[in-house]
């Protein structure tokens, strides 16, 4: 039985095979062939750290692990994206790149993530109980992890404001991520929900768990790391050859294969009723994104020949405020710690409008508009603004994994 619900991570082991061979025999296939291979054995490998992250936690217990398994499951989107800021050190044309991938991640983890997952939810509990659920309820101490999303969402505007993502900016960023790390480490978390090959990993007997999901962990990381380069070049050789815009290119279909495994686990824990635990993973990947990632973009900048800020132009300031904005009403329409159904469809009408509006006019008119509603909706929940800022600041309760329902109208 548990051998059988072991197939798909072996499955995803083979898929990588291609790409490593490919890699380590420095053979070329081409752009288009490469883009195929590599971005195979990415997803695939994001998919081996994520059912690997979920079934540590069998042994790893504590906050700080929760946190770090976290960082570990976003490991695909970090390699591609520091790679295009290191290589923007010697070649100013990535800087576009790197901006690209943050923002696209940023702006599709929330807008299409956060917004899935509510509605799924809802429409779960919809099926059990027979009513409509209007909202989706999340525990008290979720609240510090929005704390932090909030602060880094106010500071995140200072990048647009300046045009640039500065080193101080970068190591206030990184610290600001140590410092949600230790306080992440005193909470106590309850016992892990595992679904699919991350519980048959986690019901395997200790000792063969521990090997195998060390292993899994090793394999994936080499995996992607001898993955991030290829898959990033051809991936702008392929635009490049087809006439596409390359920078749409790297904002979405790069971050698109990266976060489908989080994507995905975050939709089963929907389906089964655990709705807040699927936010709340997603949330601490948006603490993570501001803070970890953008931290780290200028270091990765200066270690590849750079000065000592990655400076953006105006298109790339223009997708910085975007996804500032954005973040703001995500976080605003989250303070009751409530999550509306009007949000869940706001956020998702807003993510697919910018498609169908590109341009630098309607980019600013997206930024208004997140701005104004995420103003209404700060309004609204004014009372529970200063204690989701202090939050952070103050002693850490413990966790459960549960999703209770909200006030309920048929």
């Amino acid at each position: 039985m548990i051998i059988n619900r072991l197939r798909p991570v072996g499955l995803c082991a083979g898929l990588t095979v291609p790409a490593l061979l490919l890699r380590f025999t420095g053979t070329d296939p081409g752009a288009p062939a490469g883009l195929l291979l590599f971005g195979l054995a990415v997803v695939a490998a994001s998919f081996l750290l994520a059912w690997a992250a979920e079934a540590a936690q069998v042994d790893i217990s504590g906050g700080l692990a929760i946190a770090v398994l976290a960082v570990i499951a976003v490991l695909p989107e970090y390699a591609v994206d520091l790679y295009f800021a290191y290589t923007a050190g010697s070649n100013p044309e990535y800087v576009a790149y790197a901006a690209a991938n943050m923002t696209g991640s940023n702006r599709l983890l929330l807008g299409l993530g956060w917004s899935a997952v509510v509605l799924v939810a809802l429409a779960v509990a919809k099926k059990r109980g027979g009513i409509t659920v209007r909202e989706l309820v999340l525990d008290a101490p979720y609240r510090i992890e929005l704390g932090f999303l909030a602060i880094a969402s106010i500071v995140a505007f200072v990048i647009p404001g300046t045009g640039q993502i500065s080193l101080v900016l970068g190591f206030a960023l990184l610290g600001f991520f140590v410092f949600y790390l230790w306080k992440v480490s005193r909470a106590e978390p309850g016992e892990p929900e595992l679904v699919g090959p991350a519980a048959a990993l986690g019901a395997l007997p200790r000792r063969s768990r521990r090997t195998l999901v060390a292993t899994l962990f090793v394999f994936a990381a080499v995996v992607i790391l001898a993955s991030a380069e290829p898959f990033a070049h051809n991936l702008i050789a392929v635009g490049t050859e087809l006439g596409a815009d390359r920078f749409l290119l790297v904002q979405w279909l790069a971050p698109l294969a990266s976060e489908a495994p989080e994507f995905i686990v975050a939709i089963l824990f929907a389906l089964r009723g655990k709705g807040d635990a699927a936010i709340g993973t997603l949330l601490s990947s948006k603490v993570n994104q501001w803070t970890l990632l953008v931290g780290s973009l200028p270091i990765a900048y200066v270690l590849g020949g750079g000065g000592a800020a990655l400076r953006l132009d105006g298109r790339q300031i223009e997708e910085f405020l975007l996804t500032a904005t954005q973040t703001l009403l995500g976080v605003a329409a989250l303070l009751a710690l409530r999550f509306p159904r009007w949000a869940a469809w706001t956020l998702l009408g807003l993510f697919a409008v910018q498609f169908a509006l590109p341009g630098q006019t309607a980019r600013y008119v997206l930024c208004g508009v997140y701005a104004l509603i995420a103003f209404a909706a700060l309004i609204r929940n004014r009372h529970h603004l200063l204690p989701t800022l202090t939050a952070p600041f103050h002693r850490t309760p413990g966790r459960k994994n549960e999703v209770r329902p909200s006030a309920v109208r048929r």
